[in-house]
């Protein structure tokens, strides 16, 4: 049976200039979680290894060997972890968000479908939206600039999801990231339009070549309401805990009914999403 409360945190980051001391670095932020009894972890896109960077010279080994590290941190302290890191799969790289269990098991992998042209140098779109449990809740995720498909969360959303994770790693012209600064995101809207929770973890700081990310982590409740929010500046964590009975979806399953004519048409491409979700 799902919890009626839930506590969840987002890790703002400072990624590090190697693959050991990222992985170091969220492990302490596990632990730091695990202190303070938060029942799930959200970590920035490409986490693992830093965003900026080229990832062609990584080796499969080594991101494997990492994201071993962090399920065993995971299961050491029974908390559930949610790390962006690159994945691979049939001779294809994936940028992926990496659901961990309480048990350090690897329940889901989501891989980002709207690729920038950055991403697109490296690696392959997923073919799948996200939709998995956490502790019997129901959830979805995208993957950085992916809040302008509001697709990819309506879909699952009606399919049941009642939180959104959003790992992010910005990579913008100083101007352009302090622009987004101060939940000027869109963010509150989505939660609000969907009646979810909403939670965003970013990187901040200078990301090297003149680069930038605006950090603004952030928790946000269905009403809109912004319940924990990270500055511009620091590597933090950021928690809240939630009331699942205030996701109650109710703007999406009303969209199922009316009009009349798009029932059939919704029910589907759910089938659909279904048929389409890969879990591990």
């Amino acid at each position: 049976m799902a919890a009626k409360t839930f506590r969840i945190s987002a890790a703002q980051l400072k990624f590090r200039r190697t693959l050991p001391e990222n992985i170091d670095l969220i492990c302490r932020f596990i632990s730091d979680a695990a202190r303070r009894r938060i029942d799930a972890i959200l970590f920035p896109e490409c986490a693992l290894t830093g965003y900026n960077l080229d990832f062609r010279r990584l080796r499969q080994a080594e991101i494997e060997s990492g994201l071993s590290a962090v399920a065993e941190a995971a299961r050491a302290h029974r908390c559930n972890v949610l790390i962006g890191s690159p994945t691979f799969s049939r001779g294809h790289r994936f940028n992926s968000l990496v659901v961990i269990d309480r048990l350090g098991k690897e329940t889901f992998l989501y891989h980002k479908i709207h690729l920038t042209p950055r991403d697109a140098k490296f690696f392959s779109p997923g073919n799948s939206l996200a939709f998995f449990r956490i502790d019997g809740v129901s959830c979805t995720a995208i993957t950085c600039h992916e809040r302008r498909y509001p697709e990819l969360v309506r879909l699952p959303v009606m399919m049941g999801a009642q939180i959104l994770f959003h790992p992010n790693a910005g990579l913008d012209r100083l101007a352009v990231s302090k622009a987004k600064r101060g939940g000027r995101d869109g963010m509150t809207a989505r939660a609000f339009e969907n009646q979810i929770f909403y939670v965003f973890a970013n990187s901040v700081g200078p990301q090297g070549g003149g680069l930038w990310s605006a950090g603004d982590s952030k928790i946000v409740a269905p009403d809109s309401q912004v319940l924990a929010l990270a500055n511009n500046r620091d590597e933090m964590l950021i928690h809240a805990e939630i009331h699942l009975a205030e996701a109650g979806r109710k703007y999406a399953r009303e969209a199922l009914l009316q009009p009349a004519f798009l029932r059939s048409h919704w029910k589907a491409m759910l089938a659909a999403c279904r048929r389409q979700i890969v879990r591990r």
